[in-house]
């Protein structure tokens, strides 16, 4: 099928850092059209170069923008794909900020990243022309200073490890922007194995837009319905740290490793009591943080909901999830010391939610209290205990002969929702292509806050299915490259509209669902040729039993949940899904 490159470059650079040797070539354009890009054009090409069973430190990286990029609102995003260090699932993660859509503006929908330097390198991507550089005097910095210099350096934007993605800590992010983070599943920690320390984007060019009063009618409706959804004007007032006075509401507040479902600025309460009455955690809520700090709000690339704040000193405000795993699951009522440690974090670059999920796994397991942000320093350096830390809560716990105590789903740790309370959240978390996440599928978003609808979260009956279109719509706005916040206010329709416009092909809301459906079978063949199974769509133990979710039901709704998808009972896509689907990759 002929068509024209509108919305994507049509470019891709390829990397070896090897031999030093650069190459361009043109995007497949059947993969574009079934795969759009970000995460799924990604995907799509890792499959294509990378052998499932290959050392995730080995393995090649893919770093793509999607057609939206730059483009729509909320579409200053970018993602990165791999083999994951910490879980050796396949591994996507997106980040906003403003190093997308200059990778975009740069002439590039993707830049394929293989093999490993012999010492500390950086790239430089400045419309259309690609170099590698020495980055001797930048290595052994952590974020802030590497992306000062490069900065000041090439005038360009800035994605870059710190010193945890150096030492391969299992959790290390891909840092832009200072503080956005291609987090969770260790990405920095491939980059660093490569001894990439840093890729500068800058470019000039404009993305071209098929129809221009076909975007310009789609987008004044997605701009009015962002304006007017009450989830994304609380997200605009409060940032994310709004959801801790709720989550604590309806108990699902992770505590002490997991073991309670409430905080009270330090006490909790048992598990068992699941039927006893709430209370704010008041000194960590939005609210709180509104009230006692002086403010400043900061948007992505495109973004009028603004959701991340800092201090007026500059000081970064914790996102929801980081509060939740360096507070009550840390047993810290101290907000300033989450602070703290939410900064080191991202100036060494590391995962929030894995590395205070980790912390709280040490605690449990020695029964001791300790300072988190003076940990949190020690696993970005690799020191003493951090080493240990660094691997991860599943590895960590696995050496000390007490599994029990990591909380996670195929190697990664939950993050800040108690899939007790939550049960399609629960299902969402075990099917997860990437282990323990809530971006795969939020199904806090009808579970809790009713959007697009309020449903029974106390039951598995009817979410399988729902899982499955929640799964595949988030792969194709991470493929998109739209904020998945968005998905408080637009439905599929919207989103279908904007691509066909943007590129001159007609998606109906069926073909984005579809090609989100393509994107989660190609993940679970991938995963499914590197050794995972059935076994691995579980949760820990504990949330299972007495006061948590009854194991039978559980596994007749993972049942359920596989014919939905078209699987056989193993969980292993069958033929005919893949026809229907028109897969014809050969995975590795």
């Amino acid at each position: 099928m002929e068509m024209k490159m509108h919305g994507w470059t049509g470019n891709i650079a390829t990397i070896d850092l090897d031999s030093g040797a650069i190459k361009h070539a043109p995007l497949p354009k059947d993969l574009a059209r079934d795969f759009i890009g970000g995460r799924g054009l990604g995907v799509a090409l890792l499959c294509n170069r990378a052998d499932p069973g290959v050392d995730a430190l080995h393995a090649p990286l893919i770093l793509a923008v999607g057609p939206l990029t730059g483009i729509a609102p909320m579409s200053g995003r970018h993602s990165f794909v791999t083999k994951s260090p910490l879980t050796k699932t396949i591994l996507d993660s997106s980040g906003g900020g403003f190093f997308g859509s200059e990778l975009k503006r740069a002439g590039f929908d993707a830049v394929e990243i293989t093999r490993e330097s012999d010492s500390p390198v950086y790239i430089v991507i400045d419309d259309g022309e690609v170099s590698i550089r020495d980055a001797s005097d930048i290595w052994g910095m952590n974020v802030r200073k590497t992306t000062d210099l490069l900065a000041g350096r090439h005038r360009g934007r800035v994605a870059c490890i710190g010193r945890a993605g150096e030492n391969c800590v299992r959790f290390a992010n891909v840092m832009n922007d200072y503080t956005h983070a291609c987090g969770r599943g260790g990405i920095g920690a491939v980059v660093g194995f490569k001894k990439l320390k840093a890729i500068v984007v800058k470019g000039t060019g404009k993305p071209g837009v098929a129809d221009e009063e076909a975007f310009k009618s789609a987008n004044e409706e997605v701009s009015r319905l962002l304006r007017a959804s009450p989830p994304l004007k609380s997200l605009s007032t409060y940032g994310t740290p709004s959801l801790a006075n709720l989550i604590s509401r309806f108990r699902l507040l992770p505590t002490r490793n997991f073991r309670d479902v409430q905080f009270r600025d330090g006490e909790s309460a048992s598990a068992v009591s699941l039927e006893s009455s709430t209370s704010p955690v008041s000194s960590m809520s939005g609210e709180h943080i509104k009230e006692n700090y002086r403010l400043k709000r900061h948007s992505c690339h495109k973004c009028s909901i603004a959701c991340r704040q800092s201090t007026q000193e500059g000081i970064e405000i914790p996102e929801y999830e980081t509060i939740a795993m360096f507070g009550p699951d840390c047993e810290n009522s101290d907000f300033d010391k989450i602070m703290d440690t939410n900064r080191i974090c991202n100036d060494y670059g590391m995962d929030t939610i894995s590395c205070g999920s980790t912390i709280a796994c040490h605690q449990e397991i020695c029964e001791e209290s300790c300072d988190i942000a003076e940990l949190a320093a020690r696993i970005g350096e690799r020191e003493g205990l951090g080493r240990e830390l660094s691997m991860g809560s599943k590895a960590y716990s696995d050496a000390k002969n007490a599994g029990h105590a990591s909380m996670h789903s195929k190697g990664l740790e939950l993050p800040g929702y108690d899939p007790r309370g939550a049960l399609g959240q629960a299902l969402a978390y075990a099917t997860s292509n990437r282990g323990g996440c809530h971006t795969r599928a939020y199904m806090i978003a009808p579970e809790i806050i009713g959007k697009p609808k309020l449903i029974d979260r106390h039951t598995l009956i009817g979410k399988p299915g729902l899982v499955c279109v929640f799964q595949n719509l988030s792969a194709a706005i991470d493929s998109i490259m739209m904020c998945s916040f968005s998905s408080f206010a637009l439905s599929s329709e919207e989103y279908s509209n904007m691509l066909s416009a943007v590129c001159g092909l007609t998606y109906t809301s069926e073909d984005l669902l579809r090609a989100g459906e393509r994107i989660w079978n190609v993940e679970r063949l991938f995963n499914l040729r590197a050794g995972f199974s059935r076994a691995d769509d579980t949760l820990p133990d504990r949330f299972f039993g007495d006061y948590g979710i009854v194991q039978a039901e559980f596994e007749d709704a993972l049942g359920e949940y596989y014919r939905f998808r078209g699987w056989d009972p193993e969980g292993v896509p069958s033929e005919r899904k893949l026809e229907e689907l028109g897969l014809r990759l050969e995975i590795g």
